[in-house]
């Protein structure tokens, strides 16, 4: 088979196309034919040798696929041969062939396109989790999204509308803030304007009025992080997902007490690792709410499997709408 093979940590053009033999599953595991690969920034922190959490080399990036179960080991009992899947692993989905465990392995619905399917996934966890778990959402609060175009921002929007909330996109044009609205923002403002530390506040209240948002879903960190705060109400939550802004904000404990504050971090993988069960039963809603049409993965690019060097120079360029799907086939 073909995979994306990383053999030492470095820019994009290090990495290679490479023939590798077939993976084959183990007792728990599952072997799956990709037909469609999710896409995401954290892949080529990864490759560069960046981010918090690094396989072991040499490995493939990737942690999203979707495809048809050809092989299960051992022991699986939830999937069998034949059937469709999605699957959701640390690292090692850019490859034509894909072993996973049984764990975090999601039947998907029989109509659901595999495209739709590999992204369905990580960054609607991430919104499930973020918004419900960590946000505490209550229906009908206000949930400022920052970073509200790129994949897990879209995600946020769509699932915090699909559950009654009013949503304020936060993005840097009008073109993102477009896309925003067609997925169910009801307000948009911003975050490229000038004086952000007090502007933000100032459009936030324009929007949903002077007590401010319940919630933020912030993906971007540095200045937008700093900004957001200050545009809660009395008792909001602000949950950190991402810096995509490439600084990590700090906090003063004491303006968290004026208002009654909390700043609360998530982490998705550690739910996958300590909750599968959960994971799974939050996928299963997932795929309700597709079926009713209140969620759609904007998917703006489609790339082959060898062109994946490609698909990931667009996060470098900050080039990113949506969500990108490499397709092995």
């Amino acid at each position: 088979m073909r995979a994306v093979i990383v053999r030492e940590h470095g820019p994009l053009a290090r990495h290679r196309l490479e023939s590798v033999p077939d993976p084959a599953p183990a007792r728990g595991e599952v072997l799956i034919e990709a037909r469609a690969i999710g896409v995401n920034f954290p892949d080529l922190m990864v490759m560069q040798g960046s981010y918090q959490l690094l396989p072991p080399r040499p490995f493939s990036p990737g942690k999203e696929v979707a495809g048809v179960v050809s092989a299960v080991g051992e022991g699986v009992t939830r999937v069998r041969a034949g059937e469709r899947v999605m699957a959701l692993p640390e690292y090692g989905t850019y490859a034509e062939k894909v072993v996973v465990s049984e764990k975090i392995c999601y039947p998907m619905p029989q109509a659901m396109p595999f495209d739709d399917g590999a992204v369905l996934a990580l960054a609607y966890q991430t919104a499930h989790f973020a918004l419900l778990e960590r946000g505490a959402y209550r229906n009908g609060e206000s949930v400022l999204v920052t970073g509200a175009s790129g994949g897990v921002g879209l995600a946020c929007v769509q699932l915090a509308k699909a559950l009654g909330a009013v949503v304020v996109a936060g993005v840097t044009s009008q073109e993102k803030g477009a896309l925003c609205r067609r997925h169910g923002a009801d307000h948009v403002v911003d975050l490229a304007a000038p004086d952000l530390r007090d502007g933000l506040r100032a459009q936030v209240h324009a929007a949903v009025g002077m007590g401010g948002v319940d919630i933020v879903l912030d993906n971007v960190g540095g200045d937008v992080f700093d900004a957001a705060l200050r545009a809660l109400a009395w008792r909001g939550r602000l949950v950190s997902i991402g810096f995509a802004s490439g600084r990590v904000p700090e906090v003063k404990a004491g303006y968290l007490l004026v208002k009654n504050l909390a700043v609360i971090g998530l982490q998705w993988t550690d739910y996958r690792g300590r909750e599968p069960e959960r994971v799974q039963r939050v996928q299963e809603g997932l795929y309700a709410l597709y079926g009713e049409g209140k969620l759609k993965p904007e998917i703006t690019a489609r790339y082959a499997l060898e062109d994946f060097a490609e698909a990931l120079a667009r996060f470098d360029a900050r080039q990113v709408q949506g969500k990108i799907v490499l397709l092995p086939g």
